[in-house]
């Protein structure tokens, strides 16, 4: 009886500190998730894009369209960090064909992605810049001479700077709206340039 006693005396005494240590295990706030670095796929292509466009509303090559093509690939290097991962950039080749006869290029360069606001936004907007270079089959000639409904470029290839700011849809699927321009940057006889405004759907795998 006496060690039956005992034990029971023990046990009451224990409850407390049992009691106590579940409290602080329950008003503990779970570990922050770590950030896990993108899956690399088998694939090397991270994105593929098709979109249209309304070409230099401003210029000779006003009340056109075309139709864009894009293929983004992994970045080469991944980061740990999110901050520092933004700015490792996808290679990125791609295209726009001008329905009407006008000026059509093909481009290379890299594609830089930044999430605004990834925490308030839940990393569904975004914001992204081009830089590289596009070669064209528009004219290169002296302005006087330019044809009908063409825009005087000045030389081939041209520097080709873009920004896209975006939605995501799913996971896969996304929405952007995008501004282009080419130019040589003042470095041939002339340099009218050519700007298009308009919109995008990518998938990434």
């Amino acid at each position: 009886m006496q060690a039956i006693c005992s034990r029971l005396v023990a046990g009451i005494l224990a409850l407390p500190v049992v009691c106590s240590a579940q409290a602080a295990d329950l008003g503990s706030p779970p570990p922050a998730a770590a950030y896990v670095t993108p899956v690399q796929p088998l694939s090397i292509v991270s994105e593929v894009r098709i979109g249209g466009a309304v070409q230099d509303p401003g210029s000779a090559e006003k009340n056109t369209n075309a139709i864009n093509g894009e293929i983004l690939f992994y970045k080469p290097i991944v980061s740990l960090d999110p901050f520092w991962q933004a700015f490792v950039a996808r290679p990125t080749v791609g295209g726009s064909y001008n329905f009407d006869g006008r000026t059509s290029y093909a481009y290379i360069g890299l594609t830089w992605t930044v999430d605004l606001f990834p925490q308030t936004l839940n990393n569904r907007v975004f914001l992204e810049g081009f830089f590289g270079a596009g070669a064209h089959n528009g004219y290169t000639g002296l302005k006087a001479n330019a044809p009908a409904g063409f825009n005087s470029l000045g030389c081939n290839p041209l520097f080709r700077e873009a920004a896209a700011l975006g939605y995501r849809l799913t996971e896969h699927w996304s929405i952007m709206a995008t501004v282009e321009h080419m130019s040589n940057a003042g470095l041939c006889h002339e340099n009218r340039g050519l700007t298009n405004f308009g919109g995008k759907i990518g998938y990434t795998f």
